[in-house]
């Protein structure tokens, strides 16, 4: 005869063996739990990760553990390494302090369980109790993913069974199809599918951005998770976490969801949310519109619309809640925020909202958030696109059009990379912030870089005048006032000239648009909240640095990295490394001792505001999960705030009246 924990037995090692381990096969929810204090690197607590199952006996936890390549917690570490998760476990709300949990045997095979105050006590093997099985899947980077099938874990969603794999801080889902490929230059449609195994092992292809650079078959997502739950519809609604849905930025024709800087899986495991990216269409090939009747625009927007809906319909097969989901994007993604808010076919799809670095007002950020009519788009682009591949004239342009390849469309001289107002997405030339009716009505965090505008202007000529360097930057002369924006007299007449010219830009193409935003939203009540940044520390892409090394901390003997307390640029794009908490993650170094606080503190402050909508972190959260020293960072004193004031800080020795760039 076989006894019921022999048989639970040979069913999970049979099913370990066949294929990935899943929720399903476990009967139980599977969560990854540990203290990420220092952003997927080496610390006192790298060995505190562990996976937690649901209650079951002993005899069934051992074979649990034994099924994920896992064994009971405790056979080789320190149990003081795993206070702050058991803390976190009674915190979140999901046990009592005197809740026990399986560990490993004591030497002589007896069953042992330990409470939530750290107290290990003998137990009788038919007890059910939620089970603490190692986590010894390794940290993953760019060039180093084990995706072998002791990591493996599957999911069943959107009627399919996918598979991913843990890495040490979560569980990842890469290259995820929320849509078929549709026909070029019409709407996507939400994928239903088919029944089959899909690999999720693998990022999916980016979309055409080049003539060599991917494909139009590109409209995938990815999920980075710390929680799988077992029966999705009998979840308890407190156990799913906060969904984070990023747009990424590229000025509408370039990027992919799949960019290592921002990678979810710090921002996911530290965080406790459930991370999503998606692909969307690009350049022309996302944004044409044209004068035909047929053809609208905003094909990419829409991708955007059609991932949200799929997150929507499927993300609690993942651990994330669908009435929770905070839509947050940079630059070209932070304009489509502002547009989603703005789109009725975005209403009630997410609730809440992050817009990092807007462009509008001034120069090249002005389409970014005043949005072409389709007359306006066709001199812009549209008539330039149709005469360069001989489409002017044809019966149906489009139909010419759709028979050149990708790669034509995107190399001609002219790109359609606009939002327009087509009628159904976009109905309004602009975000509408003095009718409640017309904007979504959800709290909004949104804010800049010290330095945005720098990004957008190139660098004086010896031959430059302010006057004339303007100018040739597509921005105002007139905009010249030695009282708003006094040149310094240093005797780098070429840095002077950029110094102001970069003051200007900021101001033209970012700070405006974005107070006059935060600050109409307030007064007008059209967002329940509104919390305002200014970023004055960054770490700026090595594989983007506009302006070298101008947007960089200075390098010195003392500071080889850079030296953040120093003066320099503040950057378009220098907060995404902070955003995800991806510093060490890209193999860059720490530059000096406020580095890790400050990343830690943007981190946790961005999932506070998926969470909550408040992006001051609970002080309980951050001490149940052993990150309260996060918070002894100086915070400027010299900011005004519209609405609800919050900045990130500043380093501990950052000083309020020291002068910008010798700005005098």
């Amino acid at each position: 005869m076989i006894h019921g924990a022999t048989l639970t037995a040979l069913f999970l090692a049979i099913a370990s063996v066949n294929g990935a381990i899943s929720p399903e096969r476990l009967k139980s929810d599977v969560s990854i739990v540990i203290q990420n204090d220092l952003l997927e690197a080496e610390s006192p607590h790298s060995g505190s990760g562990m996976i937690v199952l649901d209650n079951m006996d002993f005899n069934r936890a051992k074979s649990g553990c034994q099924a994920l390549g896992e064994s009971l917690w405790g056979s080789g570490g320190s149990f003081s390494q795993i206070q702050s998760n058991l803390d976190y476990l009674v915190y979140q709300g999901q046990h009592h302090q005197g809740q026990r949990y399986w560990i490993s045997p004591d030497h002589r095979g007896a069953p042992r369980a330990i409470n939530g105050r750290g107290s290990i006590t003998r137990a009788t093997a038919s007890d059910s109790l939620p089970v603490l099985c190692t986590q010894t899947a390794p940290y993953s980077n760019e060039t180093h993913k084990d995706t072998s099938s002791k990591f493996q874990v599957t999911v069943s969603s959107n009627n399919e069974r996918i598979t991913g794999f843990r890495d040490r801080l979560s569980f990842r889902f890469q290259g995820i199809r929320y849509a078929e490929q549709p026909e070029r230059w019409t709407y996507s449609q939400l994928y239903q599918g088919s029944g089959a195994e899909e690999s999720g092992l693998q990022f999916g292809s980016s979309c055409v951005q080049g003539p060599d650079t991917g494909t139009e078959d590109c409209l995938f997502l990815n999920i980075w998770t710390p929680y799988l739950p077992y029966k999705v519809a009998h979840t308890k609604k407190q156990s799913l976490k906060p969904v984070m849905f990023w747009i990424h930025g590229g000025a509408f024709t370039n990027g992919e969801g799949s960019d290592p800087t921002v990678d979810g899986s710090n921002l996911a495991s530290r965080g406790d949310v459930v991370v999503v990216s998606i692909n969307y269409r690009l350049g022309t090939l996302g944004f044409l519109a044209l004068d035909d009747g047929q053809t609208h625009g905003n094909f990419g927007l829409a991708d955007q619309i059609t991932a949200l809906d799929w997150v929507r319909q499927n993300i609690r097969d993942f651990g994330g809640d669908p009435d929770r989901i905070t839509i947050f994007g940079q630059s070209a993604g932070a304009g489509s925020v502002r547009a989603l808010l703005a789109s009725s076919k975005a209403r009630g799809k997410f609730s809440a909202a992050i817009m990092q670095s807007n462009l509008g007002g001034l120069a090249y950020g002005t389409t970014y958030s005043h949005y072409y009519t389709i007359a306006e788009q066709m001199d812009a682009a549209g008539t330039a696109i149709l005469a360069a591949t001989n489409c002017t004239d044809t019966a149906s342009p489009i139909a010419c059009l759709r028979a050149l390849p990708a790669s034509t469309i995107v190399s001609l001289p002219t790109t359609a990379r606009f939002l327009v107002v087509d009628g159904t997405y976009l109905t309004t030339p602009e975000l509408d912030l003095q009718h409640r009716s017309s904007t979504a009505n959800v709290p909004l965090l949104m804010g800049l870089m010290r330095d945005d505008g720098a990004a957008m202007i190139g660098y004086p000529s010896p031959n430059d005048t302010l006057n004339s360097f303007l100018t040739s930057s597509g921005v105002p002369p007139s905009l010249i006032s030695p009282s708003l924006f006094p040149t310094p007299t240093s005797p780098n007449t070429t840095l002077n000239i950029f110094n102001t010219s970069s003051h200007i830009a900021t101001d033209g193409i970012f700070r405006c648009i974005d107070q006059a935003t935060a600050y109409a939203g307030a007064i007008n009540h059209i967002f329940p909240s509104v919390y305002f940044y200014e970023f004055n520390r960054s770490y700026q892409m090595p594989g983007w640095s506009p302006n070298p090394p101008l947007c960089e901390a200075p390098r010195t003997a003392a500071f080889p990295a850079g030296d953040p307390s120093a003066e320099y640029f503040k950057c378009h794009s220098g907060e995404l490394y902070y955003v995800f908490g991806n510093v060490r993650r890209q193999g860059l170094a720490l530059r000096d001792e406020a580095d890790l606080p400050f990343e830690q503190f943007v981190v946790d402050s961005w999932a506070s505001f998926a969470r909550t909508g408040n992006p001051t972190p609970e002080r309980g959260l951050l001490v149940a999960r052993g990150y309260g020293k996060v918070k002894k960072i100086k915070m400027p004193t010299n900011i005004t705030s519209y609405g609800h004031g919050w900045y990130p800080p500043q380093p501990a020795d950052y000083n309020s009246s020291k002068p910008v760039m010798q700005r005098k």
